[in-house]
């Protein structure tokens, strides 16, 4: 029996490898950015594929969050216990502008960075700790509507320490949606914020409430005293989890929750009892605020998603590029050929593809995008959290079985790439969620005609690439389907809304391997034929596989 190197031996950096990755930065930062972004990026993925790899299977099997209620005293402190390699993970990460250098300038270069940077930066982190980017994604949304809305006074409270890089004391955030009787119908919610005349309290319960007691502050919707039902009578709050003495602000953790991945992250059940609390923004318009934080976590979930399937990837590569069985490397059978070629070409096409919303949602973001631009960019993110999740959890599964009977050994890390995939599908929105934005955007913006003049402008400007031709033929297909989509009654459309989404991220996703074939060919051409071949199932049975045809270069 041939003994396996693990893969934490041999894949020492998670960046240095990573083709696509490499283009997507030279495509979409400029000069200086870029080259500052190599340097870290290298530095951090090397801290990735050891350090903190190894701090999160301790943390997942050994060392996961626990709670302190009280003190010696019998005092109530609600304090979270988290183990001192997490603790250096989280230094490590909030120091190198994860958060904070989208937000202000990166001292070496005199500039902010961007969402592209720091989420490049999240996808070499989901290599080995997708459980910690859960509080990172919580922080950068923290920031985002620090930033973009509270007032001179709460943002200067709060917000240098949210995007602390070690110059100031870090507090991490939060945001605190989920409460019992409402679950993703966030109208329901019910905890109540009580004006005294001067300063707001909160007075109830979340119930799913990650990084409960790690942040220094949370975002909170809460609903004042006499404003209508519904999600339009909720306010935006930031509460801080500690007053300024040091004391808790009269809130407590109930229980964490006993989750079946991502175990680096407290989840609990936050009860609050007169929290002092602060207004962010216009206090009728929380609910807006926080649908705008859920996008950008959206696509933190994205981000998460491509991570663990770029992991579980480089993990089936390399077990069955270095097993025997039945007298050959496995790698010499087509089936595994075949497994891997798969694998790699929708890897490669789905980072490309979540990217390309990433540059988009930059736009957006920084106020320069045309009001078709923001319908398109809610409209890419909502059809991409529901593939990049879907495939997470396809991609370490099917990592297991490469593995064979060792996949499902805690040695290996395959089981825990499948327990956290797994809430990737749940968090920021199932399916059935992301269905209903679907829906909504068809109604109110006509975004299916958007996405269409999108896809076909888009195609329209590919000179050279053999494969368009196919493609023209899905996003016709595609047409045909949304018109009749859009004739449909309520009930029908919710039905039938989680097809047409797939379809959709599949036209979105083929149209980005087609351009990718036409500006670099080789190897990327060959990406996009493997694709479209297997993702829109060209070949008949029988026919040559391009999976065999080409894996040899491009593995």
């Amino acid at each position: 029996m041939n003994v396996l190197q693990s893969t934490s031996e041999k894949e020492k950096n998670y960046y240095t490898n990573d083709d696509t990755l490499h283009k997507i930065l030279e495509q979409m930062l400029d000069e200086d950015l870029l080259d500052y972004a190599k340097r870290e990026l290298h530095d951090f993925g090397e801290l990735v594929a050891n350090e903190i790899d190894e701090r999160a299977k301790h943390t997942d099997r050994e060392g996961e969050p626990r709670l302190k209620r009280y003190n010696q005293y019998g005092e109530e402190v609600s304090e979270v216990w988290v183990n001192e390699g997490y603790k250096k993970t989280i230094q490590q990460t909030y120091n190198t502008g994860i958060v904070g250098y989208v937000h202000k300038e990166i001292p070496q270069l005199g500039k902010k960075g961007n969402y592209v940077y720091s989420f490049a930066q999240g996808y070499l982190l989901s290599h080995a700790e997708p459980g910690f980017y859960c509080p990172v994604t919580l922080t950068m949304a923290t920031a985002y509507l620090l930033d973009h809305y509270a007032d001179e006074d709460v943002k200067a409270r709060f917000l240098p320490h949210v995007c602390s890089t070690g110059d100031v004391e870090l507090f991490e955030g939060a945001t605190f949606l989920t409460e019992r009787q409402g679950g993703s119908d966030v109208g329901a919610n019910v905890v109540e914020a009580r004006f005294d005349g001067e300063n707001y309290y909160l007075y109830g319960e979340k119930y799913f409430a990650s990084n409960a007691g790690m942040c220094g502050v949370a975002m909170v919707l809460a609903r004042r005293e006499g404003t209508a039902t519904g999600s339009k009578g909720l306010t935006l709050f930031a509460v801080p989890w500690k007053k300024e003495d040091g004391s808790i602000n009269r809130l407590r953790i109930r229980r964490l929750k006993d989750k079946l991945g991502v175990r680096a992250v407290p989840s609990g059940e936050v009860e609050f009892d007169g929290a002092l609390a602060y207004v962010v923004g216009d206090p009728d318009k929380g609910i807006y605020y926080m649908l705008e934080a859920l996008n950008l976590s959206r696509i933190c979930n994205a981000i998460a998603s491509v991570g663990i399937m770029r992991r579980a990837y480089l993990e089936a590569k390399h077990y069955v590029s270095n097993r025997n069985a039945f007298g050959q490397v496995l790698t010499n059978y087509p089936m595994i050929q075949d497994s891997l070629a798969k694998f790699t070409a929708k890897l490669h096409v789905e980072v490309a593809t979540t990217f390309d919303l990433i540059q988009l949602y930059d736009a957006v973001s920084n106020g320069e995008a045309t009001e078709k631009d923001v319908i398109l960019n809610r409209l890419n993110i909502a059809i991409m959290k529901k593939e990049t999740a879907e495939q997470a959890v396809k991609y370490a599964s099917e990592a297991i079985e490469l593995h064979g009977g060792n996949g499902y050994i805690e040695d290996f890390v395959t089981p825990r790439l499948l327990r956290d995939a797994q809430v990737l599908t749940v968090w920021e929105g199932t399916a059935n969620i992301l269905a209903l934005e679907l829906i909504r955007l068809f109604k109110k913006f006509d975004a299916h005609q958007l996405f269409i003049n999108e896809m076909t402008s888009r195609l329209d400007a590919i000179k050279s690439s053999n494969l368009k031709g196919i493609v023209i033929e899905k996003v016709r297909s595609l047409e045909e389907d949304l018109n009749l989509f859009s004739t449909l009654d309520d009930a029908m459309q919710t039905f039938e809304a989680k097809e047409v989404a797939k379809k959709m991220a599949l036209v979105y996703e083929s149209v980005v391997a087609i351009e990718w074939a036409d500006h670099y060919g080789g190897k990327y051409e060959k990406l996009a034929e493997i694709y479209l071949e297997d993702q829109w199932q060209l070949r008949k049975l029988g026919d040559n596989s391009k999976t065999l045809q080409y894996f040899r270069e491009i593995i």
